[in-house]
């Protein structure tokens, strides 16, 4: 029995070991027809509930558009979901949530280096902006990061639990849970 994806010469179940080693919760094969760039999810970000639209290179409008967003992600084959999942408290858990979210981003920019030590193109899609630098460059001057900073899913107008659902990964992971959702696309 072959781990090979249909879709590459990936070997999925290597992948998702390397992704829980590298610390995330659950992984699995990321359903690239599922991608489907919204407006709406998009529109979403302009609302700025996170207090990043317009702040930061990897949101929008800076990003780019969501025909961009679909042109770029286009150029890949296959991909993986991962994901950190926190148990909490209560509903308003803040620690909880802030401590899953740091992990989430350790994790993810963790197996983002031993990604590109093996394949040459990958287009990484985090959870929530990318924090890289406690101030963000953007407008006055270039990213300082431009090969590590990444966008995230929603800011390319995905709806990720769909995303999740179509891809056979949960996106819901119980009552009183935190689930922070990434991928990683690959040639």
């Amino acid at each position: 029995m072959s781990n090979k994806s249909a879709n590459g010469p990936y070997d999925t179940e290597a992948l998702i070991k390397e992704a829980t080693e590298s610390g995330f919760s659950q992984a699995g094969e990321l359903n690239v027809e599922a991608l489907v760039f919204m407006p709406e999810v998009r529109d979403m970000c302009s609302a700025d509930r996170c207090n990043h639209y317009g702040k930061n290179w990897r949101c929008p409008p800076a990003c780019g558009g969501i025909e961009d967003a679909a042109e770029q992600a286009s150029r890949y084959s296959y991909g993986i979901l991962v994901q950190t999942i926190g148990k909490m408290d209560g509903d308003f858990d803040y620690e909880t949530i802030e401590a899953t979210s740091e992990k989430h981003k350790e994790s993810f920019s963790h197996l983002i280096k031993n990604l590109k030590k093996r394949y040459d193109d990958i287009l990484p899609m985090g959870a929530g902006t990318c924090t890289l630098c406690e101030t963000c460059s953007y407008p006055g001057e270039p990213c300082r990061h431009p090969g590590e900073s990444y966008p995230s899913m929603e800011a390319y107008g995905l709806w990720v639990s769909k995303v999740c659902q179509l891809s056979g990964v949960p996106y819901n992971n119980g009552p009183q849970t935190i689930t922070f959702t990434s991928c990683y696309l690959l040639k």
